[in-house]
């Protein structure tokens, strides 16, 4: 990975029945390639071959691959045969597998033609630059420098993925709709030179590609968390990612930054959407330390089916859309302006209470919120609540949902000190009823879902387990086109609302338990 400053950089089955239900930038009908023999495919990629290759490619023989040097070199001989083993037509310079620029340094390129007449001519790039940093020196080492990087994980790891992933597809019985192209970039530690190189004088044309997918970095999986940047620049493809991730399960830190800090950003700035995965900075980033022993082998497993079952889906879906200029715009401060909190509302009874010790539930109120309905009707701190609506309370839970879903005028038996007799209080609860008790918003880089963005403390949904910054992909097997069909659907399907939720890249189904259906508000 490309050093910028290096002081400041830090870079079940129920699922299965709302997956077809896909964002409107990335539509698929029948596939190329079944989901068994993608499986077998999947089930190519193992640790062992992963880890193998890492441990060629990061050997001290090849001197820490510095673009141009002879180390540098013998890796690209290696990976060449290695395209040429899966089966890749040449996509380099004159039926070859490389190209050259700057003297010695050399791209590999090998593509995959696709198997539908019409859609091969696109093609998906799948990417990760080879070199790294030699011996170091100053400003591309963190020290000691003289001292051979091997760069397991910068980017022996990344590279590999891409090799394991050329032995996967040619073990398909045909190729997806769209053509894969296969790339290794030399020279991106000075300065992304390889992409930006190929980009200059492609040897496929650039109105032909479609999508890239651009791995860096991929050997450290720690906490089962990656890092995705790029899900902003089409529309769509994170839930496509997340759906994808039913498998691998990992966490996943959608970044919105696109920064100039690895091949990706040679695409992006081509206007091409665009993937990078990356499982973070370490303490050997950069230093004679990052070597094959330290890998994690197994991550990079679930990593490389997780980018090759997400780019398959892509290669063989009927459209890909185009690149979201919006992008380009977007920071880390507007991805805090669509995920904030939204104010809570005001209190619909202002009934705050306590219960006292015992088995049988017994509720104390407190005093009621100043200003509220409550407070009107005349309610006292120290009033024992008996019963609501003509019900005894036996679980407080549900009471406070029937509190949120109750419409109009409502009786409360209290006993209060100093009164033979209880008294009823009636109580007309302000604004409209709350079924659920969600707020949300939109988000234009990803229709058909919403983002959650307040969760009623107590409410069926706070029970439920939802959060803020969740987002809802589907109701029950609904899927839904933008807020006013959400709204309608968690306000007229029965209970439970069975919704298809996404929280750090995972999709898990919530059930949430709701009053009737005659309630209005969500």
């Amino acid at each position: 990975m490309l050093r910028t400053t290096l002081a400041h950089r830090r870079f079940a089955p129920f699922v299965l029945l709302l997956l077809g239900l896909l964002s409107a930038a990335v539509g698929q009908t029948a596939l190329a390639v079944g989901a068994a023999d993608v499986a077998k495919a999947l089930d190519s990629i193992t640790a062992e071959e992963l880890k193998r290759h890492v441990e060629v490619l990061a050997d001290d023989t090849l001197e820490g691959r510095q673009a141009g040097s002879r180390g540098g070199a013998a890796a690209a001989n290696y990976l060449a045969k290695t395209f040429e083993a899966g089966g890749l037509a040449p996509a380099g310079d004159g039926q070859s597998y490389f190209h050259g620029f700057n003297g010695n340094c050399r791209n590999i390129l090998g593509l995959l033609e696709g198997s539908d007449p019409a859609l091969k001519r696109e093609v998906v790039v799948i990417g990760a630059h080879y070199d790294h940093v030699g011996y170091g020196r100053a400003g591309n080492s963190f020290g000691p420098i003289g001292y051979i990087h091997n760069g397991a994980d910068d980017n022996a790891s990344g590279t590999a993925a891409v090799l394991e992933m050329i032995d996967a597809v040619k073990r398909l019985p045909a190729p997806p709709k769209r053509s894969l192209l296969f790339a290794l970039w030399d020279a991106e530690e000075d300065g992304l030179l390889g992409s930006r190189h190929w980009v200059a004088r492609p040897t496929v044309p650039l109105d032909r590609l479609v999508f890239y997918f651009n791995l860096d970095m991929v050997g450290r999986l720690r906490n089962d968390r990656i890092e995705i940047y790029g899900s902003r620049t089409l529309a769509g493809i994170r839930r496509v990612v997340v759906e994808e991730n039913r498998d691998a399960k990992l966490m996943i830190d959608f970044d919105w930054r696109i920064k100039a800090d690895s091949d990706h950003y040679t695409f992006s700035s081509q206007g091409i959407p665009f993937l990078m995965v990356h499982t973070g900075l370490h303490e050997n980033y950069h230093r004679p330390s990052d070597d094959a022993h330290l890998i994690q082998a197994d991550g990079m497993q679930r990593i490389a089916r997780l980018v090759l079952q997400t780019a398959l889906r892509l290669a063989d879906s009927d459209t890909v859309g185009k690149y979201r200029m919006h992008a380009r715009g977007e920071t880390a401060y507007h991805q805090q302006l669509l995920e904030q909190s939204q104010l809570p509302q005001q209190p619909r009874f202002g009934l705050p209470w306590q219960k006292e010790p015992g088995e049988k539930l017994q509720i104390v109120l407190l005093a009621p919120t100043p200003g509220s309905p409550a407070e009107a009707a005349g309610v006292q701190s120290g009033d024992r609540l008996l019963a609501y609506d003509g019900a005894p309370i036996e679980d407080e839970q549900r009471f406070r949902i029937q509190l949120f879903a109750a419409r109009g005028v409502k009786k409360f038996l209290v006993q209060r000190q100093g009164r033979a007799e209880p008294l009823e209080i009636s109580i007309e609860p302000r604004s409209t009823p709350i079924r659920v008790g969600i707020m949300w918003r939109e988000d234009p880089a990803e229709p058909r879902t919403v983002l959650l963005t307040q969760v009623v403390s107590g409410s069926a949904a706070d029970v439920a387990g939802l959060q803020v910054t969740d987002r809802v992909y589907g109701v029950g097997d609904h899927g839904f086109n933008g807020s006013e069909e959400f709204s309608k659907l968690i306000n007229s399907l029965p209970s439970p609302l069975a919704m298809l939720v996404e929280r750090q890249g995972r999709l898990s189904l919530v059930k949430v338990d709701v009053l009737s259906a005659d309630v209005a508000a969500p």
